[in-house]
C-alpha cells in the first residue's frame, strides 16, 4: 500500500528522492563502463541493424516495446552500441533518472539535428538553430528570455478567457451521436490556440473552407506531423542526410519550408502594425491584447530572427503534443466511466451552467480531480518515452561509471508502468494522486525536467484542462476505437490507431 503524505510534507519527500539517488553516487565500487550489460548487435557491429524494418525485432514506431525488451533482458541500466562508436545509455530506475536530470551546468542533448541543420543553413532567417537544438550558453541566451512571459503562473491566466471561449466555440461545433475521429479536430483546435497565443490572430481553423488539404491551416498540421515523424529516423543511425538529402530530411525539409513562411508572415504582420505608444499595442488605434509576439517584439535582448525561430517552434510544438495527450485523456475517461463519472462531478459543480466561464480560481484550486486525471493519462501516455541527455560530467549510474559526453534516454514511460513503482500499474486511476502517495517525482516526467523542461508547460496543461472540464460537462464519451489504444513513438508518442468516439449530450 500507498503510504498517504500531506501536500506540505511533498516537496519534502521529492528531495529525499532527489538526494537518495545523489547519495548512491559514488565512485567507489563502481563498476567499469564497458561492463554495462546491452545489445552490440550482429557481430557487435551495431544494433541498429534490429532497427531496420523487415529485417529487425525492433520498430521505430514503437520505441518503448523495444525500451521494455532490454529492461526485462539486461536490467535497469542498459548499454546499446547503435553503430560502431556510438553508444547510448537507457535509464529506467527513478535515482539514477534523477541524477542525470540534477547536473549542474547547462543541460545538454541530442535531439533534433536536422532542423538544426536546415537553420544553419538558412543565416540569413535564423539567428541560431532555436531551443531544441541548441546546447550550451547560446541555448541559454534563448531559454532565458523567451521563457519569462511563459513561466509565471500570472502570465498564463492571463490567456486564459481566450482558451475557453476559443475551446466552447469548438465544442459547439463537434459532431454528436455519431463516430468521429476526434484527433484531426483536436490538431485544429490546438493550432486555433497556439496561433491566437503566440500571433494574437484566429486563424479560423474550425471553418469549413479550411478543411481543404490546400488551407493553411490543413497544411500547417501536416507539416508539424511530418517534423515529428523525422526527427527519431535523422537523429538516429547513419545519418546519410548530412551529406546528401535523402527522402526522410526532404519531408522535414519542405515542412519546415512552409512553417517557416507561416511564421515569418505572421510576425511580419505583427511588425506592420506595431506601434509603440506608452507601451501599448494597437491596431487601428485600438488596443489590442497581448500576445506573446508583442512580448517578444518589446523585448531589447531579443534578436528578429530568434523570434522567428521561437514562433516557428510554438507551431511545431504547439500541434502535436497536446493534440495527442488530449486523445489520450479522451480515450481513458471513455474506457472508465467510473473516472469519467468523478470527473464530470467536479465539472458540474465548477460550471452549474455549462455556459459559465472558467475562471482563475477555478483553476487554481478548485480541480483536484482533474489534474489527478491528467497526471495519471502523463504516467501511462506521457509526450515522450523519456528526457535525452549528454552527461556534462563523470557520474556513477546503476553503479557503473559513465563518462561525461555519453548519450543517456531515461525510460519513464516503462518505469512508469511497472508494478515495483505503481501498484495495479496498468489501471487507469486518477486516485492514486489524489491519495498523496509517495510516488518518486522522477518517474512521471511528461514535459521534462529543470531548466530544460517544456517552455510551454503551463500553457498546455491549462489548454488540456479547460478542454476536459467543458466536454465532460457537455457530453458523455464512449470508445468506439479498438480495445486497447497503444502508441506510436514518432519522438513524440501518437496515438496508433484513428480516435473513435461518440459524443452523447447530457
Amino acid at each position: 500500500m500507498f503510504k498517504i503524505i500531506s501536500k506540505k510534507n511533498f516537496s519534502l519527500h521529492k528531495r529525499k528522492f532527489s538526494f537518495a539517488g545523489i547519495k548512491n553516487n559514488s565512485k567507489l565500487n563502481a563498476k567499469s563502463f564497458e561492463d554495462i550489460p546491452g545489445p552490440s548487435g550482429p557481430l557487435g557491429l551495431g544494433n541498429i541493424f534490429n532497427y531496420l524494418p523487415g529485417i529487425g525485432k525492433y520498430s521505430w514506431l514503437k520505441i518503448h516495446e523495444a525500451s521494455l525488451d532490454k529492461y526485462i533482458k539486461y536490467g535497469s541500466i542498459v548499454k546499446e552500441k547503435m553503430v560502431p562508436g556510438n553508444f547510448v545509455i537507457w535509464l529506467y530506475d527513478p535515482n539514477d533518472i534523477a541524477v542525470v536530470l540534477n547536473e549542474k551546468d547547462y543541460p545538454q542533448r541530442r535531439s533534433h539535428l536536422a532542423l538544426e541543420k536546415f537553420r544553419k543553413d538558412r543565416p540569413h532567417v535564423y539567428k541560431s538553430a532555436g531551443l531544441l537544438p541548441t546546447n550550451g550558453a547560446e541555448w541559454w541566451r534563448i531559454r532565458s528570455e523567451f521563457q519569462k512571459e511563459l513561466s509565471i503562473p500570472k502570465n498564463v491566466r492571463t490567456f486564459l478567457p481566450d482558451i475557453d471561449n476559443v475551446t466552447k466555440e469548438f465544442i459547439m461545433n463537434l459532431k454528436s451521436d455519431e463516430i468521429i475521429d476526434i484527433l484531426p479536430e483536436l490538431a485544429r483546435l490546438n493550432l486555433e490556440l497556439t496561433c491566437l497565443l503566440t500571433f494574437g490572430v484566429r486563424l479560423g481553423s474550425f471553418s469549413s473552407s479550411e478543411y481543404n488539404l490546400n488551407s493553411r491551416t490543413s497544411k500547417l498540421i501536416k507539416s508539424a506531423e511530418d517534423t515529428n515523424s523525422s526527427i527519431l529516423p535523422t537523429d538516429q543511425g547513419f545519418q546519410f542526410w548530412r551529406y546528401f538529402e535523402t527522402p526522410t530530411y526532404r519531408k522535414l525539409r519542405k515542412a519546415q519550408e512552409y512553417m517557416e513562411s507561416v511564421a515569418v508572415e505572421l510576425v511580419s504582420q505583427k511588425l506592420s502594425f506595431y506601434s509603440d505608444e506608452s507601451d501599448n499595442f494597437k491596431v487601428n488605434g485600438v488596443k489590442t491584447r497581448v500576445s506573446l509576439l508583442d512580448q517578444y517584439l518589446k523585448n531589447p535582448n531579443i534578436d528578429l530572427s530568434d523570434i522567428v525561430g521561437m514562433t516557428a517552434d510554438m507551431l511545431l510544438a504547439g500541434i502535436d503534443t497536446t493534440s495527442y495527450s488530449t486523445s489520450f485523456a479522451l480515450y481513458h475517461l471513455a474506457k472508465n466511466p467510473e473516472s469519467q463519472n468523478k470527473l464530470l462531478d467536479e465539472s458540474r459543480t465548477i460550471l452549474k451552467n455549462p455556459c459559465d466561464a472558467i475562471s482563475e480560481e477555478i483553476l487554481k484550486s478548485k480541480i483536484p480531480y482533474a489534474r489527478a486525471v491528467l497526471k495519471e493519462v502523463f504516467r501511462l501516455n506521457p509526450i515522450s518515452v523519456g528526457v535525452g541527455r549528454i552527461l556534462n560530467s563523470n557520474c556513477v549510474l546503476g553503479g557503473y561509471n559513465v563518462p561525461r559526453d555519453t548519450v543517456v534516454v531515461t525510460q519513464n514511460m516503462v518505469a512508469s508502468r511497472l508494478e515495483k513503482y505503481f501498484e495495479n500499474a496498468a489501471k487507469f486511476s486518477p486516485e492514486r494522486w489524489m491519495n498523496r502517495a509517495v510516488i518518486n517525482p522522477y518517474l512521471v516526467l511528461p514535459f521534462g525536467h529543470g531548466m530544460r523542461a517544456c517552455i510551454a508547460r503551463r500553457l498546455a496543461e491549462q489548454n488540456m484542462l479547460v478542454f476536459l472540464l467543458r466536454i465532460v460537462r457537455l457530453y458523455e464519451i464512449k470508445w468506439m476505437g479498438k480495445d486497447f489504444m497503444d502508441v506510436e513513438t514518432l519522438l513524440i508518442n501518437k496515438p496508433d490507431q484513428p480516435v473513435k468516439i461518440v459524443l452523447i449530450p447530457r
